[in-house]
């Protein structure tokens, strides 16, 4: 068995992506332009989400799991439609949306998946 992990874009405080056993876990990523609305800040996570998977290896297809963080539940719909022509919808992921208070006020979004290589 394999146990090299390997770690992506390590900070200080975290990875964006950590590697190992054949398994993609990806931190909780939020979008860029906070200016934008809650649909475009997901569809912003989503695509960070597919770099972070390629550069691991991977792709969407393979998400085993994924947990939103909802500034506002109010929005989940919103997110769903992103989400929805986002996803792979043969392989859907077990997933979890939650509310939940965010690192900024302007953070409407953030996504968490778990991928298999």
């Amino acid at each position: 068995m394999n146990h090299d992990i390997v770690r992506h874009d390590k900070g200080p405080i975290m990875s964006s992506a950590v590697e190992c056993n054949g398994m993609v876990f990806l931190a909780g990523l939020i979008a860029d332009d906070t200016s934008k609305g809650v649909r475009a800040q997901t569809e912003q996570v989503l695509s960070k989400i597919d770099a972070l998977l390629t550069a691991c290896g991977t792709n969407k297809s393979r998400l085993l799991s994924a947990v939103i963080y909802l500034d506002d539940i109010r929005d989940k719909e919103e997110i769903n439609k992103a989400w929805l022509s986002w996803m792979d919808p043969s392989h859907p992921p077990a997933r979890a949306c939650v509310q939940a208070s965010l690192a900024t006020p302007a953070t409407l979004v953030e996504i968490m998946v778990v991928a298999a290589k």
